[in-house]
């Protein structure tokens, strides 16, 4: 398992009974974690002393409770990256941070290369990939089917100093964005994905991982130039073991270009316990010689 590591404004504290008490620089913060089975002793006392606390609902959903002052909006750093966070409906704050072990790679990849390097980050979200990527001096693609989350990673990019960066913010549908890319005749050098489990379109459409992932991966990987360097897939999906994104990955979208593929779980060491939680597992192809 890949941990973060360096993520001074981020701290998973406690991880107890279905909850995760955490830090987002000062802003404590307490989240619900189906996966958090286990109970213990909840020692440290900000689990009494929260900021806010995300209650789920029985009819679904939910809606946070807050119990001390909470900016609309605050910023945290990641090395030289810049994210504004904001609670939001379904628990969320705007960042995944366990992906921080994915933007590294991705710039230590990019920034190895002698040559500007087009990156599509297919449901971008608020930007931590399409950031990540600007810093290391590639161009880039973000498309995402919200209006309202691609502004957010617009807000990213110009609080890390990438207002100006070569970057096109796309509003719209992953595969079919996709499938028109392929009757272009465009082509990228590295694509990363994040796509959800479940959702629905604009039109009411039901999208299934499970059930879309084949197609997603056989168009999307059309779209990778003949010097392609890596292509990263993550997945929170429980019922899609690394074995299957693996082999899915591998059948798809790497056909005859060599190189290698492997899937690992990514997740955050847990202070209180000495514990990593797991966090998703990330597919990822790299060239041979990248």
């Amino acid at each position: 398992m890949r941990a973060v590591a360096g993520f001074d404004d981020y701290e998973l504290i406690d991880a107890d009974a279905g909850e995760r008490l955490e830090r987002w620089k000062d802003i404590i913060l307490i989240r619900p974690d189906p996966q958090i089975i286990w109970q213990g002793e909840r020692q440290d006392p900000r689990w009494a002393t929260p900021h806010a606390v995300y209650h789920r609902s029985a009819s679904g959903g939910g809606s946070w409770e807050t119990r001390k002052p909470v900016p609309d909006v605050w910023s945290v750093r990641y090395r030289d990256l810049v994210f504004r966070l904001k609670p939001m409906g379904f628990k969320h704050t705007g960042l995944f941070p366990e992906q921080a072990v994915n933007w590294d790679l991705a710039r230590e990849w990019i920034e190895r290369e002698n040559r500007e390097i087009s990156v599509l980050n297919l449901f971008a979200y608020t930007g931590g990939a399409t950031v990540a990527c600007l810093k290391a001096g590639a161009r880039v693609t973000h498309v995402d089917a919200s209006k309202g989350m691609v502004q957010w990673a617009k807000e990213n990019a110009a609080a890390s100093g990438l207002a100006d960066a070569p970057v096109r913010w796309l509003v719209d549908d992953c595969l079919k964005f996709v499938k028109r890319e392929i009757r272009r005749g465009n082509h990228y050098d590295a694509i990363i994905m994040d796509p959800p489990s479940y959702g629905r379109g604009p039109g009411g459409e039901v999208w299934k991982l499970e059930q879309q992932l084949a197609e997603l991966l056989s168009e999307t990987g059309k779209l990778l130039s003949d010097r392609a360097l890596f292509f990263l897939l993550n997945s929170y999906t429980g019922g899609l073991s690394p074995s299957i994104l693996n082999y899915m990955t591998a059948r798809y979208v790497v056909g005859g270009r060599g190189g290698e593929v492997t899937t690992e779980e990514i997740g955050l060491r847990v202070t209180a316990k000495g514990m990593i939680l797991p966090a998703g597992n990330t597919t990822v192809w790299k060239r041979k010689d990248g």
